[in-house]
């Protein structure tokens, strides 16, 4: 038996629940289909980082949009999601790094945003008392924070289903093709017949759009985290560096989770990730030497989980550039957490009204036709 629905949502990480829950609220009745279960991988297991903060230029517009759902969180989903705001900062390790800081803080401010502050050597100490001395200054952005990522996917699971939306878990999608006016998806649950779909599908998003025609130069990634032990509170603001990969942060529990990049090697066909633990000491030894404070720390656990990684590390967001009806939502490369309130927001959008005023035309997938 054929299932219909006004929408179809590919992937049930948070930028399809998030797409699924706004879609629901302009009253329309999506499906969304998940193969495993919402937040399996990227978006359950990623460091939780609320970030404004060292974005690239063409995602900026999106990831303040964004921000503006997160400060209202608890209204939007019904659950604080576990959501701080103490600032994120980009710590400097020497002069060089605080110039270069400064170039593009004044360049943003020409281009007319201002979420982005530089901070000299007191500052810095004032925000992170236990960093090194050495350190020269930094950038602040003061609205970032963190939250929950397995607890947040969830509330927009959980809020979408309130609102109309059906989600459907331990399903994969097997084709898709055009049959008069609307697609068909098929499934490993049998056919679902939709105008509008999105390919939300993360790390496996390349497979969909490979069935529309529009292949995409996809990477398949597993950005590994640590937890340590507890420790007395001592930072607030998430701590990262551009120079060497780290991002930092203390929960309330006074356990620090570290990350930043080194990657573990990835299976998506087994849904496994083997860690790689030379590339996991490198990043101890990056907080041994920027914080001496987590000298008597030790290591609890680390993980990975898998994402999608594109060439020019940011998003493909917007309509397919082959497929009438249908939109992609994917290839965050590392950092798609904090987007994923507003990215659902703008997809909804187009999807019913066919436009948005958030600025994405960066992010489009024709950036990668040959």
């Amino acid at each position: 038996m054929t299932r219909t629905a006004d929408v179809v949502v590919i992937g049930g990480g948070i930028h399809g629940c998030s797409t699924a829950l706004h879609l629901a609220l302009r009253g329309l009745k999506p499906i969304l289909v998940e193969k495993d279960y919402a937040g399996r991988h990227a978006s359950g297991v990623n460091a939780g980082g609320v970030r404004q903060l060292a974005r690239d230029l063409a995602e900026i517009p999106l990831s303040i949009s964004s921000m503006a759902l997160w400060e209202q969180i608890e209204e939007l989903v019904g659950d604080d999601c576990g959501f701080e705001s103490h600032g994120t900062v980009l710590v400097a390790e020497n002069d060089a790094e605080l110039d270069s800081f400064r170039a593009r803080v004044d360049d943003l401010r020409l281009k007319g945003f201002t979420h982005e502050e530089l901070i000299d050597r007191a500052e810095l100490r004032r925000l992170v008392p236990a960093v090194s001395d050495e350190c020269p200054g930094g950038v602040v952005s003061r609205r970032d924070g963190a939250a929950d990522p397995f607890r947040t996917t969830q509330a927009f699971r959980k809020r979408a289903i309130e609102k109309g939306a059906e989600v459907v878990e331990g399903v994969t999608v097997t084709g898709l093709e055009r049959v008069g006016g609307v697609w068909r998806v098929e499934t490993s649950d049998g056919p679902i017949e939709a105008p509008k779909v999105v390919n939300a599908a993360g790390a496996w998003a390349d497979r969909i759009a490979a069935m529309l025609g529009e292949p995409v130069p996809l990477t398949v990634v597993a950005p590994m985290l640590m937890v340590t032990s507890r420790l007395p509170a001592f930072i607030q603001p998430v701590v990262i560096l551009r120079g060497r990969k780290l991002s930092f942060k203390q929960l309330g529990n006074g356990t620090v989770v570290i990350g930043g990049g080194h990657l573990a090697t990835p299976h998506r066909d087994r849904n496994e990730t083997v860690l790689d633990w030379d590339k996991l000491a490198i990043s101890a030894r990056t907080v041994w030497e920027l914080f001496p404070l987590m000298r008597q720390a030790t290591i609890v656990r680390a993980w990975a989980g898998i994402e999608a990684y594109m060439p020019d590390s940011i998003p493909v967001v917007g309509p397919s550039g082959t497929s009438e009806g249908v939109f992609h939502q994917f290839g965050f490369s590392t950092h798609g957490f904090q987007l994923g309130p507003g990215t659902g927001a703008v997809i909804a959008e187009l999807v019913a009204t066919g436009a948005t005023n958030v600025p994405i035309a960066d992010l489009a997938i024709g950036r990668f036709r040959a």
